[in-house]
């Protein structure tokens, strides 16, 4: 998977999990947390997501807001993992 494949990935599970909503919605460099679209919940539903995507398990002390706060953070968090 490429950044721009997991980018349209994310974004449409992001809107259609959490925002209920159109992926137009999803605005990439927002934080997830401070806008209230994800809790710690929503935030541990979304990084199993992206472990499914990336076929990787993030070590415990990845698993930290400043890597997945946004789609612009994921995305850049997961640069190492992508093809």
């Amino acid at each position: 998977m490429d950044a721009d494949a997991l980018r349209a990935e994310l974004r449409s599970f992001i809107a259609a999990n959490f925002l209920f909503a159109d992926e137009a919605t999803v605005v990439d460099s927002a934080s997830l947390l401070a806008s209230g679209v994800i809790d710690s919940t929503g935030a541990m539903e979304l990084i199993s997501h992206l472990e499914g995507l990336l076929g990787a398990a993030f070590a415990d002390e990845d698993l930290v807001a400043d890597h997945f706060d946004s789609v612009d953070r994921m995305i850049a968090f997961s640069a190492p993992y992508l093809q």
